[in-house]
């Protein structure tokens, strides 16, 4: 290969390559915040139902088990990308 060739060859590859990862940074972020916000009160919800100190319908727990494991395979999908 041409020196001038691989010299275009990688400056359009460095190009393409700067947008893709801006874009997915940006992608891992937004999904990260998005599964942050729903963290807290998955926790105090199932820190509440695993000490005991609420009384809850089977649906309730059945519920939060359904946002824990949205939050872990968000957490799975990140860190996979990353």
């Amino acid at each position: 290969m041409e020196l001038k060739q691989l010299l275009e060859t990688l400056e359009q590859e460095s190009d393409e390559l700067k947008v893709k990862i801006h874009l997915a940074k940006l992608d891992l972020q937004d999904e990260w915040e998005k599964m942050e916000k729903k963290w807290p009160e998955f926790k105090s919800k199932a820190e509440e139902i695993v000490e005991g100190t609420k009384d809850v319908a089977d649906e309730v727990v059945d519920s939060v088990k359904v946002v824990g494991e949205e939050i872990k395979a968000t957490y799975e999908r990140i860190r996979q990308r990353i």
